[in-house]
């Protein structure tokens, strides 16, 4: 088996990757098994931010290393909260945040917004970013209990229900880590991408 060190203590990201990759002959460790201090995300770009967290994690642990960062951009906000989406409105929860975006779009005509994921792996053979986009738009109201974050207001392109009124199964088919992981997969099962 190879090991694997996820830059994240997240349970629920562990458990995720771990489905994933523990069948394809992965070990899968996460950081709540070393002493590491979480590096500055201070990239431009989703795929930025990955790579900031994957080298910072393979310089510690010489370990094959997968990070991921993602969020929400939206058009009449001129892209935000984007590369900030889980620092946006610090100190809120997200049934807050989606509030506040709703109120800010009140009026809008322009709905327009896409999810983005990067996720960065780095390897003996180098740096690798593989990314997925879902573009939709943001609805009128809060709608959904599926998902989490901002789920409740995006509404992806083609669909009518938000993205938190998707089963996980409808989710997982269309979305921007779903699309990422895809080809993070057919990476490590050595497929052409």
């Amino acid at each position: 088996m190879k090991d694997i060190m996820i830059a994240t203590s997240n349970p629920n990201k562990v458990r995720e990757y771990r489905e994933m990759l523990e069948k394809l002959g992965y070990r899968i460790h996460d950081l709540s098994e070393i002493e590491h201090e979480d590096p500055e995300e201070n990239g431009k770009t989703f795929a930025e931010n990955a790579l900031i967290k994957a080298r910072s994690v393979w310089n510690h642990t010489g370990m094959m290393a997968i990070a991921d960062d993602s969020g929400l951009s939206i058009d009449h906000l001129k892209g935000q909260p984007g590369i900030h989406s889980a620092r946006y409105l610090a100190g809120h929860d997200y049934t807050y945040k989606n509030k506040m975006i709703l109120k800010r779009l009140k009026n809008a005509e322009d709905r327009g917004a896409r999810f983005t994921c990067a996720i960065a792996l780095i390897d003996e053979l180098g740096e690798h970013v593989f990314e997925g986009v879902m573009e939709g738009h943001i609805s009128r109201e809060i709608r959904g209990t599926n998902g989490f974050g901002y789920d409740p207001i995006f509404i992806p392109e083609g669909y009518e229900q938000t993205s938190a009124e998707l089963t996980p199964d409808q989710k997982n088919t269309i979305s921007h880590r779903g699309q990422a992981t895809r080809k993070l997969l057919a990476y490590l099962n050595g497929e052409e991408q």
